[in-house]
């Protein structure tokens, strides 16, 4: 098989190369034919015709063309806030709304049950919280309270007691196992005093962890009560500003995801379109410059704008280096969509009243602009320094006079000195 696919293969390269070479010729044919026409018809005494163009003064905008895309203002999306099912669609898509139209409502039954849940949790929670700033479970602190008193009261009545032994004992009134009973009660004593002071302290840290603990839980049930009303409240989805419903991507029945698109509004009466400008074009613009939008939808419409922001960075659009110029336009009919694809016209200056020469008039040698002015009946190089220059035609500010003929290309190759005959524009 390889070398069937060879074999046809190898006689397409000498064809192909036989095509160009013939085109080639042909085109040098067609160069040559013309001079020598050009050639016979100036020896023979008969004169080339050429189209001739009188210079005139005319107001001459400088434009740059380009394509570029519609977009909102103020767009308003509205997002899913939880994951469900959209129940039902109350309004149509390209419809003027009202600030808290209703435009679609989710099922919310999950939610409100997790929201019923969380309002358990918090009245528990709040419980937990009002318990510990009460200083512990109620029956632990009664007894240890209890406990507590008994003891300071052992405490006098041992300490007393020791006292009066100590004293009868220097009277020879009492005995010295009686005070050493006394002595071995009143550490006791002390003993429990230390630990039910300690307990005390165990129980004041404890109490203080579980009314940290516990608000915690109070904060997080609250919290979560909020952002679950929020979901229900979302559940309804409404118009947040009057405008136009411009996307509604859902139907009734399909499952949406938080964060998924349900609808756009935005007032449209006033759109941004940002132009798509190639880098080499982006030095002459500015802020506040003319634009003019056309839709090829809508052919012959016009829709106004200016130049709102100018390009800081360069971007790769396919191809393409460009910078990407935000113009403002008037869309009061409200006939221009969001994300549709337009023609961008951005008038970068105007000049009232100046020469004018036709582009097609102008030859490019080098770094110089020459024309050809017909004088007499002979043609005539001359250099001219141009200004600013539309799609078809340059400012001219040094080398032709208002009145002065040129002439523009055609058949007959344009060259110093050519005889011709003089024929108006068609």
């Amino acid at each position: 098989m390889r070398g069937f696919r060879e074999r046809q293969t190898r006689p397409e390269t000498p064809n192909r190369m036989k095509l160009s070479g013939k085109f080639v010729w042909i085109a040098g044919a067609t160069l040559v034919l013309l001079s020598v026409l050009t050639w016979r018809m100036s020896s023979s005494g008969e004169r080339a015709e050429v189209t001739i163009l009188a210079v005139a003064r005319e107001n001459l905008s400088a434009t740059i063309t380009s394509n570029g895309k519609v977009e909102p203002i103020e767009p308003h999306p509205l997002r899913a806030k939880l994951d469900t099912f959209a129940a039902k669609v109350r309004a149509m898509e390209g419809r003027a709304v009202k600030r808290g139209d209703l435009l679609l409502e989710l099922d919310d039954a999950d939610v409100r049950a997790q929201l019923a849940r969380a309002r358990e949790e918090l009245l528990a929670a709040e419980e937990a919280l009002r318990a510990a700033r009460a200083g512990g479970p109620l029956a632990e602190v009664a007894q240890l309270e209890s406990d507590i008193r008994k003891n300071v009261a052992e405490l006098l009545r041992l300490r007393s007691e020791h006292a009066a032994l100590t004293r009868l004992l220097e009277k020879q009134a009492s005995t010295q196992d009686e005070l050493a009973r006394n002595q071995v009660e009143l550490e006791r004593a002390e003993a429990q005093a230390r630990l039910l002071q300690q307990k005390k302290e165990d129980l004041a840290r404890r109490v203080k962890a579980d009314q940290e603990r516990a608000a915690l839980l109070v904060e997080r049930a609250r919290n979560e009560i909020r952002s679950l009303e929020e979901k229900v409240a979302s559940a309804r989805v409404v118009a947040p500003t009057d405008g136009t419903l411009y996307a509604l991507p859902v139907h009734a029945g399909d499952f949406v995801r938080t964060g998924d698109l349900l609808a756009e509004v935005a007032d449209l009466s006033r759109i941004r379109v940002r132009a798509f400008v190639d880098e080499p074009e982006l030095g002459v613009l500015e802020a506040g410059q003319a634009v003019e939008i056309t839709w090829d939808a809508l052919p012959g419409r016009v829709w106004p704008g200016r130049t709102e922001q100018v390009p800081k960075a360069v971007v790769s659009r396919g191809t393409r280096s460009v910078g990407e110029v935000l113009c403002s336009v008037e869309n009061a009919k409200l006939e221009l969509l969001p994300n549709i694809n337009v023609n961008v016209l951005i008038r970068t200056r105007d000049r009232a009243g100046v020469l004018v020469v036709p582009r097609g008039a102008v030859r490019v040698e080098g770094n110089k602009r020459v024309v050809f002015v017909l004088e007499g009946s002979r043609l005539r190089q001359r250099e001219i320094r141009v200004g600013i220059a539309s799609a078809a035609k340059f400012e001219v500010l040094e080398g032709l006079k208002e009145g002065e003929q040129v002439a523009l290309p055609g058949e007959v190759i344009l060259r110093d000195g050519l005889e011709v005959r003089a024929v108006a524009p068609k």
